[in-house]
């Protein structure tokens, strides 16, 4: 009886130590597939749910069915000008066929090194193609569907599907980026030189034209001013000979008084005989 009990016991243990090296769940977001001696068994991966295996002898290896992201490293590339820039690039990929892609990358690991290699070498060819001003302009989405699609051709054998490659950054080396902004301030500094040529020229026709309309407004200005004057003086001289027309001695009376206000006025001394002309008036 304990004999039989004993190797009842025995029984179940060895039975749930089977069941629990055999049965395994696969998640959602996974895809598996048996391994036996280091090759897989059977010709499809295994979807979501519960699933069995040989214990001991088999071991399951899971993927992720997620879309993954794999960042490139930067690396310097020449355009079709002979210019050079640093990409920098990432790329959406996932696992489609688990059977496939153990058997030619194995991991992840493997997968994002065979990446490596092939988008960058497509983004090469790709970019070597345009300019530096098509690249970081209106053809760089162009640029991308053209790598994305070449490199889901090249990685469609490993078991991976490229879904899209972009372009994150690009830079220009640090040698062609000093080069570049030395030319700019040379042609900043040009222009400016220019512009101040121009303002030079400019300013210099302003002042000569001012100079010009204040030479013609001084010339007119002394023109009317000598008009003005000589019509005061036509017209002093017509007031003086009317006035000696009408009283000759009045008017020799009046012009006296005026130059012994003149003279005397200003403390001056004057040599006189008591019989000149000037005294007429005095005497």
């Amino acid at each position: 009886m304990k004999a039989t009990t004993l190797a009842l016991i025995i029984g179940v243990v060895l039975g749930a130590f089977a069941l629990t090296q055999s049965a395994f769940t696969v998640e959602e977001t996974e895809k598996a597939i048996v391994i036996q001696l280091g090759r897989p068994v059977g010709d499809k991966e295994l979807g979501p749910g519960l699933h069995f295996k040989l214990p001991l002898i088999q071991n399951v290896v899971y993927f992720d069915a997620r879309i993954l992201d794999f960042d490139a490293k930067p690396e310097e590339i020449t355009t079709t000008d002979k210019k050079y820039m640093n990409v920098d690039s990432y790329s959406k990929w996932r696992i489609v066929d688990p059977l496939t892609f153990y058997t030619k990358v194995r991991t992840i690991q493997g997968a994002q090194a065979r990446l490596d290699d092939i988008v960058r070498s497509q983004l090469r060819v790709a970019l070597g193609r345009y300019t530096l001003i098509e690249v970081v302009s209106h053809k760089r989405q162009e640029i991308m569907d053209a790598v994305t699609r070449r490199s889901e051709e090249l990685l469609k054998p490993y078991g991976i599907d490229i879904i899209d490659v972009r372009i994150k950054r690009t830079d220009l080396p640090a040698e062609n980026a000093r080069a570049i902004f030395g030319r700019m301030k040379a042609e900043r500094e040009r222009q400016a030189k220019q512009y101040r040529s121009e303002g030079r020229e400019a300013s210099a026709k302003i002042i000569a034209t001012a100079d010009k309309e204040r030479s013609i407004i001084l010339a007119d200005a002394n023109k009317q001013a000598e008009i003005v004057r000589g019509e005061g003086d036509a017209e002093a001289t017509k007031i003086y000979a009317d006035a000696l027309g009408q009283s000759p001695e009045f008017y020799a009376f009046m012009r006296s008084l005026d130059a012994y206000r003149k003279g005397f006025g200003n403390n001056s001394r004057f040599i006189l005989t008591p019989k000149s002309p000037f005294l007429k008036y005095m005497q």
